[in-house]
């Protein structure tokens, strides 16, 4: 079935012009860049058109706007807020988000069960996800990498980029490093000496998605742990760079949407995050920027879904490093890192 971004806003408007107008407004938080734009584009222009309200929109990443949020704790600013890398959890268990139901957002329903584990609990579930893996210059290596230990060959070394761990992506890389060289979440350190090795051999740090760009198209990169969606963006760009998800297993980054407690436009911020979790809001972002679905009733045109896991059986093999205690040890772990890349 072929989408188009034309009809699917289309679509998202027509089937939420059957609501009551609310002439209100909610804040929420987006990512900027090009996640933002197609934010905008997918349910934010739409759900403005389809209800007469306002969506404030800070740009904030999930650290920064976790941050806020704790600190607005007695005055929250948000209505809704979205994190990558399971802020959620610590903050259900802090009391600063609200539990969701089917009847407050109907669409909730097709999730899939574990995008919503811990929504009764305030854990708002994952519209989007971000399958990490590995992007590599198909034009430029000699063979196409199949598993994550690829990432540990010497041949590859000097044309190897890794992400810092202030990156969301970055910490799942080194999570998975520290997996395949027998460490564990109780124990880092297997990682950081894989680290440690690779920039020996000549492998760099970066700390923003632009600048993997940058040593892709200029720097002669061959080989990067990184995400399904950024992947993308290097195509877009018109680098010969593929996507490819290690044996080992694929890691993921849940971007999710929250309500957050303490406000008093709950019905209307609840509306935003039913549209978030709508079939064709989320075809729409896979379209644009190639996220997964978490709808079980998305349809995705062929060749998006090619080039994402998408379906009931790919989606059940994903897997998500703790974010407990990701945000337990971050401080402690930051720190080691910023040991071990200054040596």
């Amino acid at each position: 079935m072929q989408i188009t971004t034309r009809s699917l806003f289309g679509s998202v408007a027509i089937s939420l012009f059957a609501m009551p107008a609310l002439a209100d407004e909610i804040t929420i938080n987006s990512f900027g860049g090009a996640y933002e734009e197609a934010h905008r584009a997918c349910v934010i222009d739409p759900f403005e058109a389809a209800t007469g309200a306002k969506v404030n929109i800070v740009t904030a990443y999930s650290a920064d706007a976790f941050a806020q949020l704790r600190a607005q704790k007695d005055a929250p600013q948000f209505d809704v807020i979205h994190f990558s890398g399971g802020q959620e959890i610590v903050g259900a268990s802090e009391g600063l988000l609200l539990p969701i139901t089917p009847e407050m957002v109907p669409n909730l329903a097709d999730v899939y069960d574990f995008a919503k584990e811990g929504v009764a609990k305030g854990e708002g579930p994952a519209y989007q996800i971000a399958a990490v893996g590995l992007v590599y210059a198909a034009d430029k290596m000699p063979e196409a990498p199949t598993k994550w230990a690829d990432l540990l060959n010497p041949e590859y070394s000097d044309r190897l980029v890794l992400t810092d761990i202030s990156n969301g992506y970055g910490m799942i890389g080194l999570l998975m490093l520290n997996q395949i060289s027998g460490g564990t979440m109780d124990d880092i350190q297997p990682g950081l000496d894989a680290v440690s090795k690779l920039l020996e051999q000549g492998a760099i740090v970066v700390s923003k998605s632009p600048e993997i760009q940058q040593e892709f198209a200029q720097n002669d990169a061959w080989l990067a742990a990184y995400a399904s969606d950024y992947a993308y963006t290097l195509q877009k760009a018109g680098l010969d760079v593929k996507f490819v998800q290690g044996e080992e297993g694929t890691p993921a980054s849940f971007i999710t949407a929250s309500l957050v407690a303490g406000r008093d436009n709950v019905e209307l911020a609840s509306k935003f995050i039913d549209m978030e979790l709508s079939p064709e809001a989320q075809a729409c972002f896979s379209e644009a920027l190639r996220y997964t679905p978490t709808n079980s009733k998305t349809v995705l045109a062929d060749d998006v879904a090619a080039s994402v896991v998408y379906g009931p059986d790919a989606t059940a093999g994903l897997m998500r490093f703790d974010p407990i205690k990701i945000e337990a040890n971050r401080s402690a772990w930051v720190e080691a890192w910023g040991k071990t890349i200054a040596r």
